[in-house]
């Protein structure tokens, strides 16, 4: 009898070995529920502070509490030690907000136990607010050395990236866009009477697909009454997101104009170079933390295919989404062994809407049949579109101006840089020519497009009116909140 169980116990050691362990993760967040981008300032409301309160309670029970389902090797379980977490939002009020509500279910006060410090005269301090824990979020960080950066704007994705605006805009002038606008004029002017204290006849069109959405979804959030709520019928209101859903992922991502999808791209910098800090770093800092917009999730999907496993990847994430970047070994892991890189895995996983809600659901990335992959090529994948540092970004978005100054300064500045080598004919460098080539293009497109809205009676608008964005505004086309 005891050489049975012996037998049984030593089969169960294999499955022992091979138990998941998770070394770190990567979470880019979306804000919770706010007032209408319609009506400045927007705010977040109390159901929005709840939403990401109770997303980060859910991460807690996922990755942190001692009984955590999945708990983050080496991470503190009760009080947060801040090495082990880099949390990000850009500056806006509604994302910082945020981002400090999901830290109080993430780290929630310890109490007077855990929360109370004794000093060297002998008495003892108690924190204020049963035992809150103080979390910093960066403004701005930069993703090469995770120090605060005012020079880093171009973490903040598209915002500001000249060849990304110009691909952006240049959806307003496809056949797509054109026929989409007056295919549904008849649609918009139907729910007229519902939106016109905001919208002018005008104005009720294709072209402010997103604002007249999110005055909709917000008002039948929020509003006791909605003038001709009549009109709005379930297959109305799904139409209305539909066509915003349409208009916005075609503003975020375009497959044969990649740098439409900066924002995607600089977000995939910024998950690779957390992760790869957690691996480094043998899971010294565990934990990245980005509150952002939900443009950004629209071009990452774009970027690693995830519109070919499902088509919701083409709309806009609900409040509170978040996608989830895990890094996993079978191998074993002591605080004296690490597993190599070969040992280690990534997941993906999606959230629409506030996890506590709706199940975080692991997906396939870059076309692939597996939910997790190895390390090795998730960052070879990850780093076929991903723009890394301020250098690159302001080559690919061909800006020559305010923080770019430096950098086009630096790459055309010496003679014996191969960026500064000149072409056979007139002895311009590639790097000036690029940017009078730009240049000249931007001023084409911008007479093309002054000549397309005269005729058709268009407008342009200021980016507030296409939604609401996640960092300093600056063009037309930024990433939107």
């Amino acid at each position: 009898m005891l050489a049975k169980q012996l037998l049984f116990l030593s089969s169960l050691i294999p499955l022992l070995q091979a138990q998941e362990t998770v070394l770190g993760v990567y979470i880019f967040h979306r804000h919770g529920d706010r007032t209408t981008k319609n009506w400045p300032p927007t705010s977040l409301t109390d159901l929005g502070y709840y939403q990401v309160f109770e997303a980060g309670n859910f991460y807690r029970n996922r990755y942190i509490d001692a009984n955590a389902s999945s708990q983050i090797f080496g991470i503190s379980p009760d009080l947060v030690q801040n090495s082990q977490l880099n949390v990000q939002a850009p500056v806006d009020t509604v994302l910082q907000n945020s981002a400090a509500g999901f830290l109080q279910g993430l780290y929630p006060p310890v109490g007077a136990t855990l929360g109370t410090q004794k000093l060297a005269n002998g008495t003892s301090v108690e924190a204020p607010l049963g035992g809150f824990q103080l979390i910093p979020v960066n403004a701005v960080a930069s993703a090469s050395s995770g120090a605060n950066s005012e020079n880093s704007q171009w973490l903040q994705g598209q915002s500001g990236c000249n060849n990304a605006i110009i691909s952006s805009n240049n959806y307003f002038f496809s056949q797509e866009y054109l026929t989409e606008l007056n295919k549904t004029m008849g649609f918009y002017h139907s729910v007229e009477p519902v939106i016109n204290g905001t919208f002018s006849l005008a104005q009720d069109n294709f072209k402010n697909a997103y604002l007249i959405y999110d005055l909709v979804h917000v008002s039948m959030i929020h509003n006791a009454s909605i003038p001709s709520d009549n009109l709005l019928t379930p297959e109305t209101v799904f139409q209305l997101q539909t066509l915003a859903d349409n208009h916005e992922f075609n503003l975020a991502y375009n497959a044969s104009e990649p740098i439409r999808a900066i924002a995607g791209s600089t977000l995939a910098a910024q998950i690779v170079q957390q992760l790869n800090a957690t691996i480094t770093g043998k899971s010294t800092s565990q934990i990245g933390i980005q509150f952002g917009a939900y443009n950004s999730f629209l071009s990452f999907f774009g970027l690693a295919q995830l519109p070919a496993v499902s088509v919701n990847f083409t709309g806009i994430v609900d409040y509170a989404s978040s996608m989830t970047f895990e890094l996993v070994t079978n191998a074993t892991v002591t605080n004296t062994s690490y597993p190599s890189d070969d040992d280690i895995s990534v997941r993906f996983l999606f959230s629409n809407g506030t996890s506590a809600e709706h199940p975080l659901t692991a997906y396939p990335l870059f076309g692939q049949s597996e939910t997790v992959i190895p390390w090795n090529t998730f960052v070879d994948q990850m780093n076929a579109f991903a723009v890394g540092n301020q250098a690159d970004w302001c080559s690919q978005c061909g800006n020559s101006t305010g923080v770019c100054a430096s950098t086009t300064s630096t790459s055309t500045g010496s003679s014996t840089s191969p960026t500064s080598s000149t072409s056979s004919s007139g002895g311009i460098s590639k790097a000036v020519a690029g940017v009078i080539g730009a240049m000249v293009t931007l001023a084409v497109i911008l007479g093309a497009e002054a000549l397309i809205l005269l005729l058709a009676g268009l407008r342009v608008v200021s980016k507030k009116r296409f939604g609401n964005r996640a960092s300093p505004e600056s063009a037309s086309v930024v990433a939107k909140a």
